[in-house]
């Protein structure tokens, strides 16, 4: 049955225009994943049917992230779930559950998830937004919405406050450097340590090369 859904559920998403570069097919494949991975090693409990909707469907409103709607997104996407879900004759007691865990995924809505599957779904999305994956959807979606990579005069913001609406790396350190410590669950703790440890290992051989140039032009 849940093989069957996914497809379903992959043919409606797909048919869907304008789905950036960071929250494409690939992005909703992955969540899923590592949803699955959570769910069998922390919460055996959890609905994989109401997570597998979640997975799919909880990027259907995306709002772009300058605007001051954002904290919208979630609520909209759930309402737009609900609404596909219905029409393709999904368990009606299971939709609620797949309500809020789209509602509760979201870092700027600030909704507490109240369920194991809210908890994964979050842990699972947050998780797609470190390591290397993480950063490639980053520098992604900062070329969509027209950000520079960095400030060349400034890059990791020593001088100056951080403006992740400006320069992809300050993004870092606005949101992603608070991922770690938001996850609730074990395995996502635990992935989350390891994929924040790449970034930071990223962000010391930028630094290098950046003053290597620095040091070439004097």
């Amino acid at each position: 049955m849940l093989e069957d859904w996914r497809l379903r559920l992959e043919r409606v998403v797909a048919a869907r225009p304008g789905a950036d570069p960071a929250h494409d097919i690939g992005h909703l494949r992955r969540v899923w994943g590592l949803a699955l991975r959570i769910a069998g090693r922390d919460r055996p409990e959890a609905d994989r049917l109401v997570l597998l909707a979640a997975s799919y469907l909880h990027d259907l409103v995306n709002v772009p992230k300058d605007s001051p709607e954002r904290h919208l997104a979630s609520r909209r996407s759930a309402a737009e779930a609900v609404g596909i879900l219905n029409r393709l004759g999904f368990p009606p007691d299971r939709l609620e559950a797949v309500r809020h865990a789209i509602e509760a995924h979201s870092f700027s809505a600030g909704i507490a998830p109240e369920s194991p599957e809210a908890e994964i779904l979050r842990d699972a999305d947050r998780l797609d937004a470190l390591g290397a994956i993480g950063l490639a959807r980053l520098f992604a979606i900062s070329g969509v919405m027209g950000r520079r990579i960095l400030d060349p005069d400034d890059p990791f913001a020593r001088m100056r406050p951080l403006d992740d609406v400006a320069f992809a790396l300050d993004h870092v350190r606005t949101k992603l450097e608070r991922l770690p410590g938001s996850m609730c669950t074990p395995t996502g703790k635990a992935l989350a340590a390891r994929r924040w440890a790449f970034v930071r290992r990223y962000l010391d051989r930028l630094r290098t090369e950046l003053e290597e140039a620095r040091e070439e032009r004097r």
